[in-house]
């Protein structure tokens, strides 16, 4: 019985892990969706209704960050629509591996160095779907 609850334990802790790191990586906007679920829950559109138009606000921001993306032919104009959809994914991931190793590390320099390549690293996959989503949707 308990090697069952460490087990599942261990897998729970592994899908918050993906979750987390999915979430962070479309920070912007899956933080528009919820801007949009909240302004329409408070102008009276009920639970399932914010949450819907929130799902549709997120997908259609990323839709836009997608289409901008493929569309723009300027490299700087480019590296702009890169930079707003990758700095708050860098920033939601720098704020995850802090959290995830606030107790665990004693170091603080250390604790900052981690921060710092996990924030790097999902601002990186955050660029990689991006460019991912160009290269899908012109085919």
């Amino acid at each position: 019985m308990i090697a069952a609850v460490m087990l599942m334990s261990v897998a729970l802790v592994g899908i918050l892990r993906v979750v987390a790191y999915t979430l962070a990586t479309y920070a912007l906007p899956l933080m528009l969706g919820f801007a949009v679920a909240r302004f329409a829950y408070q102008t009276g559109s009920g639970l399932i209704g914010a949450s819907f138009i929130g799902v549709v606000a997120a997908a259609a921001a990323f839709a836009v960050f997608s289409v901008l993306f493929a569309t723009l032919r300027s490299p700087i104009l480019r590296l702009i629509v890169a930079l707003v959809f990758a700095a708050p994914a860098a920033i939601a991931g720098y704020a995850l591996v802090h959290g995830v190793t606030h107790e665990a590390m004693p170091s603080a320099i250390w604790r900052q160095i981690f921060c710092f390549i996990g924030g790097a690293l999902v601002g990186v996959s955050a660029l990689m779907r991006l460019a991912d989503s160009k290269t899908t949707a012109a085919s």
